[in-house]
């Protein structure tokens, strides 16, 4: 049978256990259907309306998956006030202050949240009173990644945080001498006052992002994504942009469970949630469940005290046993779940729960739980995820973002600690890589140099024995993002009966400098067979 569209190129990547490297590859019906080893092996394939791109400069891998990036809530921060080129906290201020120029006195001016202090010349967050100077008529919040932000007074003063209101359980107002908040909010029960008090987003206007998100996407390569952290009403704007025909990445979606008032309260939510692994279609599905340990690398759950704090070690926000009976319970309804770990001890309280769940299911399948980031994972705690076939998804984004404030909050040891990617792959866990967008940078190949060199953006090099090769690094944003959602016969790789998500460049990723790799644009993005990106017009016009 005529396939839709046949390549000719310079190089295929199947990304497979065999290593296969192909040079045609044929497309029919947003499928792969046919691979061989030359060029002119695939021509049976070509009929009246095949599309043949022939262009052996062109290499072909499947498109990147990612599989810990919240979508839609980076397609929300598209219409906030963007911090990302700051580079002082005069520039903030001033990026603040011409938002609040252009928006109606009384109004709230908010930030996007992907951005970093310890990118400023300061090193430091901004306070409510430099906040102040951007507008004396507005509230202001500048969020920053998923676990902090910052209010001017007026946001303060509508959120009922003052000198007098108690901190909340399991989060932090930061103060000055005289107990005045300094306007820095750590965790979410610090955080939520302001956050609900933020102006909502309609669906349509959320839809509309998310399309806007998935066009960002796909110009760097990304086919396929994990969402993790949604609420029930949110699926309904994913399917208005899946029905639309502009979803253009593979998604697949994790609703947030956190405690509620009561255990009984909490597995009466779960038990309200749409049936795990409903699919509406190929490119829209829920995954599972994602719960939270601990925070981030402010309030991540360490054994050991923090470097710039010794009476502190972070945030645990569920009881073992309050946690294990959520999990057992929603493992026993079919729900797979990925639990956010940063910590030791928060990692740790996460594979205890895990292995008395895993000896109550024998048979259950590798993959059903899941360690969400796992910055600090010992031997012994390696070889029991291993062991148990707990699943591991590692971000270095994260590492190259937040390796400043790592350095100050744990110290130089653990930072060079967090992530041990190298280990992990060495010793057969079930791992895949992300980016953790938005609290960090979504580009798959600054990921990927990122694995490669172990660099940051501040800090240097951070534990250079946890360095993977690059093909390495391909194979965990691509097969092992497929295998991690048990779709590795289809998601991941360029094999027959695959899914035709496909990136090409100019050249192969594989030769030249490691340093290029962030700077290398693709050529051509296909989502189920269909030009997502087409720069150059292999498709048709540019």
């Amino acid at each position: 049978m005529p396939a839709d569209v046949v390549f000719r190129v310079g190089r295929a990547y199947g990304m497979t256990a065999d290593r296969a490297v192909y040079q045609s590859v044929a497309v029919t019906d947003g499928r792969i259907t046919a691979a061989e080893r030359s060029r002119d092996d695939l021509d049976s394939f070509i009929g009246p309306g095949t599309t043949v791109i022939d262009d052996p400069e062109l290499v072909l891998y499947p498109a990147f998956a990612d599989t810990h990036n919240h979508q839609l809530l980076a397609a929300r921060d598209l219409d906030y006030v963007s911090l990302e080129q700051a580079r002082s906290i005069g520039e903030l201020v001033q990026a603040l202050r011409e938002a609040a120029a252009r928006t109606p006195a009384g109004e709230w001016i908010i930030s996007s949240r992907c951005w970093h202090e310890t990118h400023l010349r300061e090193g430091r967050l901004p306070t409510a009173r430099e906040l102040d100077a951007a507008s004396g008529e507005h509230p202001v919040f500048v969020q920053r990644g998923g676990h902090v932000g910052v209010a001017n007074s007026a946001a303060l003063r509508l959120a009922g945080i003052t000198a007098t209101a108690a901190d909340p359980p399991s989060g932090t107002v930061v103060r000055l001498a005289d107990g005045t908040p300094a306007g820095v909010l750590i965790e979410a029960a610090a955080l939520d006052p302001v956050r609900r008090l933020l102006p909502p987003v309609t669906q349509a206007q959320q839809a509309d992002l998310l399309a806007r998100q998935c066009q960002l996407y796909n110009r760097r390569g990304i086919g396929v994504v994990r969402d993790p952290g949604l609420v029930p009403d949110e699926v309904a704007v994913y399917q208005a942009v899946a029905d639309r025909g502009e979803l253009t990445t593979r998604t697949r979606l994790m609703f947030w469970v956190m405690p509620q008032a009561t255990v009984a309260d909490t597995l009466a939510y779960v038990d309200s949630l749409p049936v795990p692994g409903t699919v509406s279609s190929d490119g829209l599905g829920i995954w599972g469940l994602k719960m939270g340990m601990d925070g981030g690398v402010e309030g991540g759950f360490l054994c050991q005290p923090y470097a710039n704090n010794p009476s502190f070690r972070g945030h645990a926000f569920w009881e073992p046993d309050d946690f294990e009976q959520v999990v057992e319970h929603a493992v026993g309804r079919g729900w797979r779940i990925g639990c956010h770990a940063v910590g030791d001890c928060a990692v740790r309280r996460v594979l205890d729960a895990y292995e008395r769940v895993v000896s109550r299911h024998p048979g259950l399948p590798p993959g059903t739980l899941v360690i969400e980031h796992a910055f600090l994972a010992d031997a012994q705690a390696r070889a029991r995820a291993v062991r148990l076939g707990i699943g591991i998804t590692v971000q270095h984004p994260l590492l190259y973002s937040l390796g400043g404030n790592l350095v100050r909050y744990w110290g130089e040891d653990r930072t060079s600690q967090v992530m041990p990617v190298r280990a992990w792959v060495d010793e057969g866990a079930l791992i895949a890589a992300g980016s953790d967008c938005n609290v960090s940078f979504f580009d798959p190949l600054l990921s990927i140099w990122g694995l490669v060199t172990r660099g940051t953006r501040t800090v240097g090099v951070q534990g250079p024995e946890s360095r993977v090769d690059t093909y390495t690094a391909i194979w965990l944003y691509t097969a092992a993002g497929g295998r991690l959602l048990r779709e590795d016969d289809s998601v991941g790789i360029l094999a027959p009966g695959a899914f035709a998500d496909i990136v090409g460049f100019r050249g192969d990723l594989l030769d030249g400098p490691v340093d290029d790799l962030p700077s290398r644009q693709p050529a051509l993005t296909l989502a189920g067979g269909r030009a997502v990106h087409d720069p150059d017009g292999l498709f048709g016009a540019a």
